[in-house]
């Protein structure tokens, strides 16, 4: 039985849980997304220690397509009627 206008243990462990589960959705995306522009944007052979504008506008252009096509992958999941 829940308190006064509180969450039960329960509830918190399953809010808790989600948040985790979040989280390691989040830091897998950002991962994912470094690994996949790293790739695409960054020469093999380290020339400079510092970006050109080349990579930096290949990796801006990299990234915002990246997180265009996940918004659109996620709309199109939620909007998926469940079976």
């Amino acid at each position: 039985m829940a308190s006064k206008g509180g969450p039960s243990n329960l509830e918190k462990e399953q809010m808790f849980g989600m948040a985790e589960k979040e989280m390691e959705y989040r830091v897998d995306l950002f991962n994912r997304l470094t690994h996949s522009c790293f790739e695409k944007c960054i020469e093999k052979r380290h020339k400079e220690s510092e970006l050109n504008m080349g990579e930096n506008s290949c990796i801006d252009r990299c990234v915002s397509k990246y997180w265009q096509v996940t918004n659109l992958v996620g709309q199109m999941l939620g909007n998926k009627p469940q079976i």
